[in-house]
């Protein structure tokens, strides 16, 4: 018999984790955070920039007015 779990207790499972390992040990101050959380999305954003994507992808989404 196979344990069932649903996709949000899977998501608990695989991303609590990582959350945890992220959170700082000590209280930082504002401007330290600050400077942590730009250098975070200039990095992500470096990330992102690195991908191809070809101009045949479609998003997931569709926009309507």
């Amino acid at each position: 018999m196979k344990p069932k779990l649903t996709r949000r207790q899977l998501a608990g499972v695989v991303l609590f984790p990582a959350a945890a390992q992220a959170l700082p040990q000590s209280p930082a101050a504002p401007d330290d955070e600050l400077k942590a959380a730009r250098d975070r999305l200039k990095a992500t954003s470096d990330a992102l920039a690195k991908q191809t994507v070809p101009m045949a992808a479609e998003p997931a989404f569709q926009f309507k007015a």
